[in-house]
């Protein structure tokens, strides 16, 4: 296989681009921080404390992409439109990433990925940690047709190493709008109020919130007839069953609470630096309720915060969340009282 071009050297991007190279497989990876660029470049591409790898790295600014060649799109949703106005040539884009962008839809890509595992880079070096197990979904943007075989045959060599198990898929979307439903309720409350994941089950003001988003969540997607795959444990359907039983629900999280310690959303971090993905995860929720006219309060909400805060830069703490329930408790838990936030005092980290 040529050179397969790895646009992001973040979590998903080092662990595919890791996964290539343990395969034989030639890889240029192309990231924007000089820093992980001279780190790549020393010979430092690692995945957990697996053997270091060597790898091309260049500098995005000074990317060229090979016509013909693949490209795996690894970035945020608000990066898109640069690397889109860098394709001067017709590529193989398959994006790995999660959200929604209007103008990467329009691009009129083949192919779509989405992991399911949880990866943590290092914020300036070649290097992530796999924190949760998981899948990576390939697939078609559009349904109709056989799974392309040299789609299958990245699949193979990717799967190779035994970081993540792959799935080729006939059409992505399902698998896409599933992992929006949780990323939409993880991602907003876990990086306003600077927790990892675990504690979004195991504090009760945070638990409270994030079930009635993954519940609000799932109304506006079933209200859009949009198919939503299985990613993870369970079926869409089976989690807003279980959500629905309250004492069901308790138990599960207490079940699935200690695999999430130490794991953290990926817009970790992002508030500070001044820009998220808000509006890829929510935002595009929130326009498919309108279309449907699907009431969507805490989506609302958890938006406008995550958007105030961004626009403040201010420091994620974990007191908003009792703020947000305090505004929207009758909405989210009927006429539940709100409990009293019991502070965790830990840290995210990038």
């Amino acid at each position: 296989m040529d050179a397969v071009h790895v646009v992001g050297a973040g979590g998903i991007g080092i662990a595919v681009g890791y996964a290539l190279r343990a395969a034989g497989v030639p890889v240029v990876f192309v990231e924007s921080n000089p820093r992980k660029v001279m780190s790549g470049l020393q010979g430092d591409l690692r995945v957990d404390q697996r053997p270091e790898l060597r790898a091309e790295f260049v500098d995005f600014a000074g990317w060229k992409p090979t016509p013909g060649s693949w490209v795996l799109l690894c970035t945020k949703c608000y990066d898109n439109a640069t690397v889109l106005n860098h394709l001067t040539v017709p590529v193989q884009l398959v994006p790995i990433q999660n959200g929604f962008d209007a103008r990467l839809t329009a691009h009129g890509h083949e192919f779509e990925g989405i992991a399911s595992f949880v990866s943590q880079a290092h914020p300036d070096r070649a290097a992530t940690l796999i924190t949760r197990p998981g899948e990576l979904h390939l697939g078609r943007r559009s349904g109709g047709a056989a799974p392309d075989s040299e789609l299958a045959a990245l699949a193979r060599l990717l799967e190779g190493c035994g970081l993540f198990r792959v799935k080729v898929v006939p059409r992505i979307e399902p698998f896409k709008h599933t992992k929006l439903m949780y990323n939409a309720a993880i991602s907003p409350l876990a990086a306003a109020a600077g927790i990892d994941n675990g504690q979004l089950l195991s504090v009760p003001v945070a638990r409270r919130l994030f079930f009635a988003l993954l519940q609000e969540n799932y109304r506006i997607l079933s209200a859009a007839g949009v198919e939503l795959g299985k990613v993870g444990p369970f079926r869409p359907r089976t989690v807003a069953w279980i959500l629905r039983r309250r004492w069901l629900a308790g138990l599960m999280a207490r079940a699935f609470e200690p695999s999430l310690r130490g794991t953290y959303c990926s817009m970790a971090g992002e508030i500070q630096k001044g820009r998220t993905e808000i509006d890829n995860y929510n935002g595009h929720l929130i326009r498919m309720a309108d279309r449907t006219g699907t009431p969507c309060p805490l989506n609302r909400a958890v938006n406008d915060l995550v958007v105030r805060m961004t626009r403040e830069r201010a420091e994620p703490r974990a007191a908003v969340l009792g703020e947000l329930w305090e505004d929207l408790g009758c909405v989210a838990q009927g006429s539940f009282t709100p409990p009293q936030f019991v502070g965790t005092g830990s840290t995210h980290t990038a």
